[in-house]
């Protein structure tokens, strides 16, 4: 059904208009919706009087010549971190393989660790069934649960060398031995330096982790990453690998299983992992973050580089 035009307003600017309601906040319009779709859109231009009939499928092809999709949405959160500039910029140069302006010794090593909490085993009530023609993998919906893991784990960023360990609960003791896991065995035992990337969490963040870890590992240097950038860290990457190829589906006869798969896990994505391709740069940051001045303003620029 092609558009019928109310007397007045020549197609070309219907298409603009439509194009700009797609474009508004549910809100805004005095709908009580969070997210508009392709009908939410056609009802709205018929209600206001826009076009006194319009199919979904003409609007959906109005909105798809430019790329307009109000159904999906996508999050985000805005760096606040005062010192963010500089602290996402050395842990960039890490991964680049250069500290303090000069490149890296071959007896200096870069690891990014965290936390992955409540890996939960779930004991399906019925077996799971493999693959067929057909028919994909089927896994019983109910499950008995059967306990949670905290899984610790360090990545070698240049090697694709993992470490973890399975605990009962996170915390500073859980870390440190991670750390000891990591700081007693070869190359790291007797490394010029290992820098140690890591985020804020309670386990490991503030000057008293610094000052804890240096005093029990001397060739140790900490490299707290801004609040809320995860993304820099690459053992999140590493985490959801693991999410995806050995935990789901979630499908264990007991807790034990749970640790037993993500240590053979390990195993085998060290016998086929390369390290990753880091491809964000200072000089991406920089231009990043010029960019954020030129629509926020100076006072945030000044915040993040400060």
């Amino acid at each position: 059904m092609p558009a019928r035009v109310v007397p007045g307003l020549s197609p070309p600017e219907l298409t603009v208009e439509i194009r700009a309601l797609a474009c508004e906040l549910p809100a805004s319009l005095g709908l009580p919706l969070s997210r508009l779709s392709v009908a939410d859109v056609a009802r709205q231009a018929e209600r206001t009087g826009l076009v006194a009939r319009i199919s979904d499928s003409t609007v959906w092809r109005w909105l798809h010549e430019d790329a307009i999709r109000p159904w999906q949405h996508r999050c985000w959160i805005f760096p606040r971190d005062p010192q963010f500039q500089a602290k996402a910029g050395r842990i960039l140069d890490l991964y680049a393989r250069t500290w303090q302006g000069r490149a890296l010794h071959e007896d200096e090593f870069v690891v990014s660790a965290d936390e992955k909490t409540s890996i939960q085993a779930r004991v399906r009530v019925h077996p799971s069934l493999p693959a067929a023609a057909g028919k994909p993998m089927r896994v019983e919906h109910e499950y008995v649960r059967g306990g949670a893991w905290a899984y610790l784990a360090a990545l070698d960023v240049h090697r694709a060398k993992v470490f973890g360990r399975c605990e009962t609960t996170t915390g500073i003791a859980p870390f440190g031995r991670l750390v000891e896991q990591v700081m007693s065995q070869p190359p790291y035992n007797e490394a010029r330096t290992v820098f140690w990337i890591m985020d804020n969490g309670s386990s490991h963040r503030g000057q008293k982790s610094i000052e804890r870890l240096t005093q029990a590992h001397p060739r140790l240097v900490p490299v707290h990453g801004p609040v809320h950038a995860s993304w820099l860290n690459q053992i999140e990457i590493y985490f959801s690998i693991v999410q995806r190829k050995a935990l789901t589906p979630n499908d264990f006869p007991c807790l034990e299983a749970v640790a037993e798969r993500l240590s053979d896990f390990e195993l085998y994505y060290e016998s086929i992992a390369r390290p990753f391709e880091w491809k964000f740069t200072r000089a991406d940051l920089n231009a990043l973050l010029a960019r954020m001045q030129k629509h926020y303003g100076t006072g945030q620029r000044q915040k993040l580089a400060a």
